[in-house]
């Protein structure tokens, strides 16, 4: 009898789970915690990471990308969103080193998620998908991924200041920066996702809507047009008149198209072929 239990019990699916507050890392006196889903069934599942916005200074795990779980979730894949540390406590690479860390965790825990640990792609919106590019464009070992999409992120500081002759007040607590000079440009462009393109980095999807106030959606294009000089794949997947922000978008059905546009790249770029 007890024979066949174990038998059924093999049997049937794995049920689909959601964890939550997971402690991933631990950076200084700060405890990063991630919430994990995991889809029904035996996997091993293509997985993203997904980093939150919110100018380097605001927002958690559950804030500004939670329209993104749902087309993951039914994407059928695993997906894991995360807290960094936050500016102006934190400066820059505090929470570069944090999604560092987060795709780490993912990749030794692989098995305990059912999660395929060459099949993980980074996500972000805004500061997040800056953070993602900046991962995705160093490309180290350790923090490899297989691809990344990156929603409106800001991957040219340098210019950006240069162009508006100003400095961010998010970049000001990011980066510990009070004036814009020689040695803050020098900063900037440090900080900056595109001084580290090169070939060899995981293919890019830049989202990016054209009446976006906050990051100009040339920060997408240039992004995009030196990746690919550097022999890359990179793609542009433009939402016309979207401000920024995936949650203003939700009240656009015009704007939805970014999410069918998202699954279908993840599940080529992550088919493992």
């Amino acid at each position: 009898m007890h024979t066949l239990l174990l038998l059924l019990a093999a049997a049937l699916p794995l049920a689909a789970e959601m964890r939550t507050d997971v402690e991933f890392a631990v950076a200084g006196d700060v405890h990063l915690t991630l919430d994990a889903w995991v889809p029904e069934g035996k996997g091993p599942f293509a997985a993203v990471i997904v980093v939150h916005g919110g100018g380097f200074t605001n927002g958690d795990k559950q804030t500004y990308v939670k329209p993104l779980f749902e087309p993951l979730t039914q994407g059928g894949f695993a997906w894991f969103t995360i807290n960094y540390r936050l500016a102006p406590q934190y400066h820059f690479p505090a929470a570069v080193e944090d999604v560092e860390r987060a795709v780490e965790y993912v990749k030794s825990h692989a098995r305990e998620y059912r999660v395929d640990p060459k099949r993980i792609a980074l996500m972000g919106e805004s500061a997040g998908g800056h953070l993602v590019s900046f991962v995705g464009a160093q490309n180290k070992r350790a923090s490899r991924v297989a691809a990344v999409v990156s929603f409106y992120g800001p991957h040219d500081l340098e210019t950006r200041a240069v162009q508006s002759k100003a400095l961010r007040d998010s970049e000001k607590a990011f980066l510990g920066l009070t004036e814009l000079n020689d040695e803050t440009l020098r900063a900037l462009r440090e900080a900056s996702p595109i001084t580290y393109v090169k070939k060899g980095m995981p293919p890019f999807l830049l989202i990016h809507g054209t009446e976006d106030k906050a990051v100009p959606y040339d920060q997408s294009v240039r992004m995009c047009e030196k990746m690919k000089q550097a022999g890359n794949r990179c793609e542009i997947f433009t939402v016309e008149g979207a401000p920024h922000g995936v949650g203003p978008w939700e009240k656009n059905r015009a704007f939805q198209a970014y999410k069918e546009k998202m699954v279908a790249w993840l599940k080529q770029t992550l088919s493992g072929r």
